[in-house]
């Protein structure tokens, strides 16, 4: 994916082509979100699929590189964000922001850029920490399987 990243003809997206730009970040988001949901429901449903926690890092991981190519492409409008020039600084930036670390060497100037970024907030806080607490409940309740299955003779706490 990080590689798809690096050779994505980026450069070809922001203010020459804003329709076609908008269009696939919206449209990549909500296909994230969509599948992100799906994974949750399963998890909350505990609905048996052990590739559940593979699929919900990748996506996690496909957000993430959604909005620092969103903010690649917004770099080539003048104004929107200072200090972000290559396809790492956009990496870079995005994942300070999802970490919330926010160390300020690149800041969203621009009303665009400062919309794309109160997105990626919004997005992480409902969906990214949800994907999450999924993930990390189906690595949970993958351990205790197996360990009632190594260990049949242990019986379950509190019950």
């Amino acid at each position: 994916m990080v590689t798809g990243y690096f050779l994505l003809p980026l450069d070809r997206l922001g203010p020459d082509q804003p329709g076609l730009s908008w269009t696939l970040f919206l449209l990549a988001l909500t296909c994230i979100a969509v599948l992100i949901l799906r994974q949750i429901r399963d998890v909350v449903l505990d609905l048996p699929d052990p590739r559940s926690g593979l699929v919900i890092a990748v996506l996690m991981a496909e957000s993430v590189l959604v909005f620092a190519a969103a903010y690649y492409a917004l770099a080539h409008e003048p104004g929107q964000l200072i200090g972000l020039s290559t396809r790492v600084d956009a990496l870079y930036f995005t994942l300070v922001s999802v970490a919330t670390v926010g160390y300020g060497d690149i800041a969203p100037l621009g009303q665009t850029a400062r919309l794309v970024a109160i997105v990626q907030i919004l997005y992480s806080v409902v969906f990214l920490t949800a994907a999450a607490t999924a993930l990390s409940r189906r690595v949970r309740v993958h351990a205790e399987e197996k360990t009632r299955k190594e260990h049949p003779e242990r019986k379950e706490r509190g019950g």
